[in-house]
């Protein structure tokens, strides 16, 4: 609602604040061990959900371009995909996020960061924006094949098997 009443300085606040908090979050789990069934799920959800609405609505209004936009959530809809179909047809997903995938996350906070902010104050200059959103769509596509490849070496051959 901020970004659609143009309170830019607003809606990055609360971006910088989820990114951060999200952060913190993953420390402290990987820190102290507090890991949960459902906090493996809701984390991620929770991130994709964070990064379509982000994305959808900067689109919406003309900050971020369309092509970005589908990259990020094309990639989002494949690893869910991925994901539910493994679940249905083999076991249970396992699975923690690659590096690459942490890369994109960051790269997606920063490059909505920095559009709210030039939208809001005509800084960074456009070059900036240009180059972040060349690294969102590359990291997106790497990650999103770096899950495919993870996948395809997982228990796939049984569903065969069981034919």
């Amino acid at each position: 609602m901020l970004l659609f009443g143009e309170a830019y300085s607003g809606a990055f606040a609360l971006i910088a604040i989820a990114g951060l908090s999200d952060a913190l979050d993953g420390f402290l789990a990987k820190q102290f061990g507090w890991r949960t069934e459902l906090g493996s799920f809701l984390d991620p959800a929770a991130d994709k959900i964070l990064v379509a609405g982000v994305f959808l609505t900067l689109t919406y209004i003309g900050i971020v371009p369309l092509g970005i936009t589908i990259v990020v959530l094309a990639r989002d809809v494949v690893i869910i995909l991925g994901a539910l179909a493994y679940r249905l047809l083999i076991a249970k997903v396992h699975y923690s996020p690659t590096s690459i995938s942490k890369l994109n996350t960051l790269a997606q906070l920063i490059f909505v960061g920095l559009s709210v902010i030039e939208t809001a104050f005509g800084w960074p200059s456009e070059i900036y924006l240009i180059i972040m959103g060349a690294l969102v769509v590359f990291t997106s596509i790497t990650s999103g094949l770096s899950y495919a490849m993870q996948w395809s070496k997982l228990d796939w051959w049984k569903i065969y098997a069981s034919s």
